[in-house]
């Protein structure tokens, strides 16, 4: 008989942690696509607004959002996109954002997402790996667009929605749509390496949804107001603020772009109940409020800032409590690989939480040891691994990487060192992969090593994290020149400038002599990393 410990959920003899949250009843759906998942099993009346922008206050009930996303697709149809076309999205946030995303879907088509913030080249890039049939693009966005899909439809949003009918009811399409259907294609560097296109099913996106609704749902979460400031076109913002909050019923109000100011003001005039943020969003916050700069908002109605997408500082989580006394601030953790949170904080008591929370139901981890791949009880450190429904497909036409980050028994190995406490709280130490953290997005080392080892004056180079307050970790280029040049750092930043995105961009250079390399050549980032560190505690002893 299996020995499972308590509340951690940990079973001796299998080494499995389980999650000790009471699981949701089996999905029973006629159609298990996710728009149909959404839109016609939402407990929400079809006059309550689904999304509001915050700024203009244009809002769309539940029943509006349903006839435009039947609309949409049907005019996406006749433009050609047909059932496992893919089909990319570029635009800033906005109310009509998840009307495209789930007309796309609605067809069976595959809906992949770009950040707005990437340069053309970036763009090209993508395309050239996803293949899409169609872009339909916000119209701010069409110059960085232009050429990049010739012969191929290139949709321009605001146009294209005021062209639709506004038809009654319209019903949606019926496209056979099976739980094993792409839906997404969102980019992710994975646990190493650069970018890849990460496919998530109907039925990942579909579990995602239920299982929020089944975590968020109930009589006291029914009036929640979410505020949307993380990019939809980023799986936290898809899955939390298009599947969770449309499954629970909820109201989202979308900022289009963020600033601090325009958050406290869209909490204060819409009572947002609950804000899903990055690190520097609430770091911002509680800095705004020690400046005086929050107006004497107390932000009454904001009951819980769910914060991910980047490790976060327990004197940065006692920072905003002091300053926002009525507001609970606790993490949760997904991957673009996990299609949306896999670890939630709800249930646990406490005005902020350190830890990540306990595992979603239906979600099973494992703690293994670096170096051995044996699994580990509670409170002993090692990579966490998670198996699951909401563990996505693979790597889009990427074999290799897909058997490297998921096991022959479905593990999927998250490059995190991780511990699991005896309450089944799951906190995360440290990173092993090595991806950058900048503002919760993810900067890939390697893909700005390739840029800079194109500089004429650059022999070697390396790029690691450097710690930073606000942004968590900023990348930092340690160049070898080569003999005889005297590039300075000002002269790598306009190297890179048109070249990479604006988050992705080097914001620190230091000149070595060497880069530290194992015997097979690969770059050991742990002695920059130390390095980095050091560099700056001298900077802030030479201060003080």
């Amino acid at each position: 008989m299996d020995s499972v410990s308590g509340e951690s959920g940990y079973c001796s003899t299998t080494g499995i942690y389980r999650s000790p949250l009471v699981p949701p009843p089996p999905l029973h759906l006629p159609c298990v696509s996710l728009p149909h998942f959404l839109l016609l099993s939402t407990p929400a009346p079809p006059t309550k607004p689904a999304f509001v922008d915050a700024v203009s206050g244009d809002s769309l009930s539940y029943a509006e959002l349903h006839s435009l996303t039947a609309a949409a697709a049907s005019a996406l149809s006749s433009a050609g996109l047909r059932r496992w076309d893919l089909a990319l999205l570029v635009s800033p946030n906005s109310i009509h954002y998840p009307v495209l995303a789930l007309a796309v879907l609605s067809l069976g088509a595959v809906l992949s997402t770009a950040n707005p913030l990437l340069t053309h080249l970036e763009l090209q890039t993508q395309v050239r790996d996803s293949e899409p049939v169609l872009i339909i693009a916000a119209v701010e966005l069409l110059p960085k667009l232009d050429g990049i899909l010739p012969g191929r439809p290139l949709i321009p949003i605001e146009p294209f929605l005021a062209s639709l009918p506004r038809e009654v009811d319209p019903p949606l399409p019926e496209v056979d749509v099976g739980l094993g259907h792409p839906a997404t294609v969102m980019y992710s560097s994975g646990t190493t390496g650069k970018s890849k296109g990460v496919v998530s099913t109907h039925g990942n996106l579909t579990a995602t949804a239920s299982l929020l609704r089944h975590v968020w749902g109930g009589e006291a979460r029914r009036d929640d107001v979410y505020a949307c400031v993380v990019p939809l076109s980023h799986m936290f913002g898809f899955s939390v603020l298009v599947c969770g909050t449309l499954a629970s019923g909820a109201t989202t109000v979308v900022l289009r772009r963020y600033s601090v100011g325009e958050l406290l003001t869209a909490v204060e005039q819409h009572r947002v109940t609950r804000l899903p943020a990055v690190p520097p969003v609430v770091v911002q916050m509680a800095r705004s409020c020690r400046a005086g700069l929050a107006g004497g908002r107390g932000l009454r109605s904001l009951k819980e800032v769910i914060c991910s997408g980047a490790p976060i500082a327990r004197e940065q989580l006692e920072r905003f409590v002091e300053c926002f006394p009525g507001t609970t601030v606790s993490q949760c953790y997904g991957l673009t690989e996990t299609s949306g949170p896999i670890t939630v904080c709800d249930g646990v008591r406490g005005r902020f939480h350190v830890s990540i929370g306990r595992l979603i139901p239906t979600m099973e981890a494992r703690i293994a040891d670096v170096r051995t791949g044996k699994a580990l009880p509670p409170y002993r450190h090692g990579e966490l691994c998670v198996r699951g429904p909401l563990v996505m497909q693979g790597y889009m036409k990427n074999e290799e990487a897909t058997s490297l980050a998921i096991d022959r028994e479905g593990w999927l190995h998250t490059g995190d060192l991780c511990y699991i406490d005896k309450r089944g709280l799951v906190y995360v130490v440290d990173r092993i992969k090595e991806l950058i953290k900048y503002k919760a997005y993810q900067v890939s080392p390697a893909e700005l090593e390739e840029v800079l080892s194109t500089h004429p004056d650059v022999m070697d180079v390396a790029v690691t994290s450097y710690p930073d307050e606000e942004a968590g970790e900023i990348p930092v280029a340690c160049v070898v020149r080569k003999p005889g040049s005297n590039v300075e750092e000002d002269d790598i930043f306009a190297f890179m400038d048109n070249k990479v995105a604006p988050y992705k961009k080097i914001r620190k250079v230091a000149f070595v002599e060497f880069i530290p390399r194992s015997p097979s050549g690969k770059i050991l980032r742990r002695h920059l990393k130390a390095a980095a560190v050091r560099r700056q505690r001298r900077e802030i002893s030479a201060r003080l």
